[in-house]
């Protein structure tokens, strides 16, 4: 039985999601091809040699390149079985089926493929999908699997203060999450659960990763304090072994106020930086998203992390129904007044509220209104802001930062030509700022710990930045 399989985009990283199911397929005698389309060419000797081609589809970007590629994986090879795995799979399944896919896998995927590849070996016309479509078993995982994958010195790199580039392994420790954020597409498959990967095995994955060269890991899960008393031992174990390993994770602003004195041990552990989904500091829009946050929580958590001499990173949904020109600038003004304005990577500034099938954002009636009908090609329900002048600012910021990222402008160069759009289309007049140096350097340089390529997630992505990762350096995908 040979398998392929396929991820398309992952935010820069060696994908988990092609590394674990490589071990569980592995294990039951497959032989397993894996093709990360957004670092290697299309692979079409193994297309032709598949059984089964499963697509790894964790968020709406990667989803949509997988469906775009459907056309090109069946002419090659008309035979094969086609599943898709992943986040986005079960809440697009009546689409997906529509394109001809066969099989679809969610929540906890590993223990479905190994089912999968086992009843397609015992039969020439398999039956319908037996698997569940989302699984929240406890699987026990084994080690990932990562021969064959691209090599990690490959992916996104870490940009330190002084410009020191350091190789980045990731992992997960975690999936899924208590939480139940509206906007989350997360929830609709997990809704409330989450599940660990034990500690040998997160331990063993980071070893490969550090022999590869990895200086520094990420950790994927979706809230690294969902399971506190998981993951402070994990790190204390992590650093232990590997005292100059440094690490990042995500964590809820909720989390961080609750926890705010497990900081200092974040630090002393190797945490290097933080990410946080703020989406807003407009605490009426935090409501809708039923975030359990408050804009006074975020700016305690930035005092905090000053006082733990921690890097918060935080992300946003800046372009939502709700959104007005005020509340835009409000925003800027937060970071300006707050020194966050080289903690925030431009595209966080530009992201537009996506609502994907199954969201609870549904729930509310103001966003009943406001949709329109689901848009199965798009894998989201198309809204307008009520005031037409706050998606031309949208669009005009999604512009400044594109040409800024492709030119190799600084951070702060970018904000400040946001500032300039935002302040303008507002009629706030000119935006406050220090004076400059007119002979100051605008190239891009690191003054807090980063990725050179920055991740987004609950956006929706313009035309113009879809066919930016299918076919630049982020995916050779033929789409």
């Amino acid at each position: 039985m040979n398998v392929v399989l396929i991820s398309t985009f992952d935010l820069g990283r060696q994908p988990f999601g092609l590394a674990s199911p490589a071990a569980w397929l592995r294990a039951v005698g497959a032989g397993v091809a894996c093709l990360d389309l957004s670092r290697e060419e299309f692979a079409e000797e193994s297309i032709r040699a598949a059984n089964l081609i499963a697509l790894y589809v964790p968020m709406h970007t990667a989803t949509r390149l997988g469906v775009a590629l459907l056309p090109a994986i069946r002419e090659i090879n008309p035979r094969a079985h086609i599943c898709f795995y992943g986040l986005y799979a079960p809440v697009n399944e009546t689409y997906l089926r529509g394109l001809g896919v066969q099989t679809i896998l969610g929540g906890e995927f590993e223990e479905g493929l190994a089912s999968l590849v086992k009843r397609l070996a015992e039969s020439a016309r398999p039956s319908a999908q037996t698997e569940p479509v989302i699984s929240l078993a406890r699987q026990k995982f084994i080690l990932p699997d990562r021969q064959g994958l691209i090599p990690i010195a490959k992916y996104a790199r870490l940009i330190m203060p002084g410009g020191e580039r350091r190789t980045v392994g990731s992992t997960e420790a975690s999936r899924g999450c208590k939480h139940l954020c509206r906007h989350c597409p997360i929830v609709p498959v997990y809704n409330g659960v989450f599940r660990i990967v034990d500690r040998d095995v997160v331990l063993q994955d980071v070893r490969q990763q550090v022999a590869a060269g990895a200086q520094h890991i990420t950790f994927g899960d979706p809230d690294f304090f969902n399971g506190i008393g998981h993951a402070l031992p994990l790190v204390e174990a992590l650093h232990r072994e590997f005292p100059q390993l440094t690490y990042d994770v995500t964590i809820k602003i909720e989390h961080l106020r609750k926890h705010r004195e497990m900081l200092p041990k974040l630090r002393e552990t190797g945490c290097l930086f933080v990410t946080s989904a703020v989406e807003s500091v407009d605490d009426n829009i935090l409501e809708k998203l039923d975030k359990h946050h408050t804009r006074a929580d975020f700016l305690a958590v930035v005092t905090d992390f000053r006082a733990a001499a921690l890097t918060l990173q935080p992300t946003f949904v800046p372009f939502t129904p709700w959104t007005t020109l005020d509340g835009f600038v409000e925003l800027l003004q937060v970071l300006r007044q707050h020194g966050l304005i080289e903690s925030v990577a431009p595209i966080q500034l530009a992201i537009r509220l996506l609502i994907p099938a199954g969201s609870r954002l549904l729930e509310l009636q103001d966003v009943r209104e406001q949709v329109g009908a689901f848009d199965q090609a798009g894998l989201a329900y198309p809204w307008k802001n009520s005031d037409e002048r706050v998606d031309q600012l949208c669009a005009a910021v999604q512009q400044i930062v594109s040409a800024g990222e492709k030119a190799g402008r600084a951070r702060a160069w970018i904000f400040e030509r946001i500032e300039d759009a935002a302040f303008t289309a507002s009629g706030a007049g000119k935006p406050n700022r220090p004076a400059k140096n007119p002979l100051e350097i605008v190239a891009a340089a690191a003054t807090v710990p980063y990725m050179d390529e920055p991740w987004y997630c609950c956006a929706e992505p313009t035309g113009e930045q879809f066919l930016a990762v299918a076919h630049s350096g982020k995916s050779n995908a033929r789409v």
